[in-house]
């Protein structure tokens, strides 16, 4: 009587955790697909930047340089000019509008430095550089324009260099999902686990081999 009893309830057991396993299979593969649809595009970007950064020192980069001057309107070098000193102030409306149309630099919003003789405006960005000086008392706009190519613009990309808060939430957003992609893909290995005899010899290779690697050779 009393193993029947037992038989009954583990009967009972093995169907209830049945349909649980199934319910958290189901979840967990459906959340590995979505963030693996997710991050497919930028973990590809961040995997080949990770080699470019890494071999960095042998991958040549050429820099092209774009320089261009224009003389400031009279009626808007008043709005420039001075001898007063300010830091992280922008230029005038109508100055920037014009320097927009005369060189094609958008410099609206930017901040620059005001010296006594000149307005410097820094305009960093991934895999380059430019600037723009303004000479408060002769008016002449100077700009220069620089690239160091393709590799260098994803190689900063890669490292949020001078990209602006929009990518800076794209990588926050992109982190996020790949940790849900490690997660749910451990936990996966973790329900496979017993049909999958090399499952945990293989996450343990993956967890010694850079730690051993980091305390061997990293000094």
């Amino acid at each position: 009587m009393e193993s029947a009893v037992r038989s009954h309830d583990n009967k009972l057991q093995k169907n209830g955790a049945a349909p649980s396993r199934a319910f958290w299979l189901k979840q967990l593969h459906q959340w590995h697909w979505i963030s693996s649809a997710l991050c497919l595009v930028g973990m590809l970007l961040f995997a080949v930047t990770g080699f470019t950064l890494n071999h960095a020192g042998q991958i040549e980069a050429q820099t092209t340089t774009v320089h261009r001057s224009a003389q400031l309107p009279s009626p808007l070098l008043k709005a420039v000019g001075g001898d007063d000193e300010r830091k992280g102030a922008a230029l005038p409306a109508a100055v920037a509008d014009w320097i927009a149309g005369a060189l094609d630099v958008d410099v609206a919003g930017r901040t620059g430095d005001w010296s006594s003789d000149e307005i410097y405006i820094s305009m960093p960005r991934p895999g380059g550089d430019a600037w723009i000086s303004i000479d408060r008392e002769t008016g002449k706009v100077e700009t220069e324009r620089s690239s160091r190519g393709v590799i260098a613009y994803l190689n900063d990309l890669h490292k949020g260099r001078h990209a602006g808060p929009a990518w800076g939430w794209f990588i926050d957003v992109f982190a996020l999902a790949c940790v849900i992609f490690s997660v749910t893909g451990l936990l996966l290995l973790k329900m496979h686990a017993a049909q999958r005899g090399a499952t945990w010899p293989l996450v343990a290779f993956g967890l010694v081999l850079p730690l051993l690697l980091a305390l061997i050779f990293i000094h």
